[in-house]
């Protein structure tokens, strides 16, 4: 059950601390908590720590200081939580989360807690990539590959798996030729739609997208960054096209074809410092 004398010295603290965030979850959970924090298991909860993530990451965009205090504080209380789940299980609890990532540390860090040298953040991070497949025993370069988690959303997966293979000397030489690969994919994206096999389809298409970012990434571009940008600038120019429509007493699905083209021409003139698509 709750613990009324524990409860009393948190609400009479005027400022806290981790180990109050971490007591907090625990009351919260216990017996007599709250009925809802108590049935949450990690998968239940798992969609919010990306969501929480991705807020975090927004605030980091916007270099806003106040949202990127709340969003950390967001992302710290998934953490906690699904520690506080794996200590009611039984499997681990906050503690060995922080062991673990202090020894992670120090190990990769031999140039600060050994008596490695480094002359540059390359070195670092090359020793980085050695360490770390030699202490999770990825004897190949397929294992590295496939250590790059499938959770990742795809364009970054693509991004990363490509970088890898850099290092490995297997890559086109340079955007020239892997925009000569987006083309070739591109047709055969095309011929597979006109076929009328959507297995196929969808397998061209997913090789164009591969292609577009290989060459995105020989271009130095984050494609996933690019694609954020461009659906900005989508929502943006839709925005003005929609007014324009309204502007001629219609909704945008009631404008012709013909006039949203015009709208959206327009749209595209007055965005100042935007490239034509």
């Amino acid at each position: 059950m709750i613990d009324n004398e524990i409860t009393k010295k948190l609400l009479a603290k005027k400022e806290y601390g981790f180990d109050d965030l971490v007591t907090i979850i625990g009351l919260l959970r216990a017996p007599g908590g709250c009925p809802w924090d108590a049935e949450q298991t990690h998968a239940s909860i798992r969609k919010d720590l990306i969501e929480e993530t991705y807020e975090l990451v927004e605030g980091i965009d916007l270099a806003d200081n106040a949202m990127m205090r709340e969003e950390l504080g967001d992302v710290l209380l998934q953490v906690v939580f699904h520690a506080q789940i794996a200590r009611d299980e039984g499997a681990f609890d906050i503690n060995d989360v922080c062991n673990d990532i202090c020894e992670k540390l120090i190990v990769r860090h031999p140039h600060v807690f050994g008596e490695v040298t480094v002359k540059s953040s390359e070195e670092v991070l090359k020793n980085w990539d050695a360490i770390k497949n030699r202490t999770k025993h990825r004897d190949t370069d397929t294992d590295v590959l496939r250590s790059i988690s499938q959770a990742l959303p795809s364009l970054m997966r693509a991004q990363k798996l490509g970088s890898k293979c850099r290092k490995w000397g297997f890559d086109f030489e340079n955007v020239y030729d892997a925009s000569e690969k987006v083309r070739e994919e591109l047709g055969e994206s095309i011929a597979a739609y006109e076929s009328g096999d959507k297995s196929a389809t969808e397998e061209e298409f997913g090789d164009l997208l591969l292609a577009v970012v290989n060459a995105a990434r020989l271009a130095g571009v984050d494609a996933e960054k690019a694609l954020y940008n461009a659906n900005e600038k989508y929502i943006s120019r839709f925005e003005k096209v929609e007014k324009l429509c309204l502007e001629h007493g219609k909704s945008v699905s009631e404008t012709s074809a013909e006039q949203k083209e015009e709208f959206w021409r327009r749209a595209k003139e007055s965005s100042t410092g935007e490239r034509d698509n």
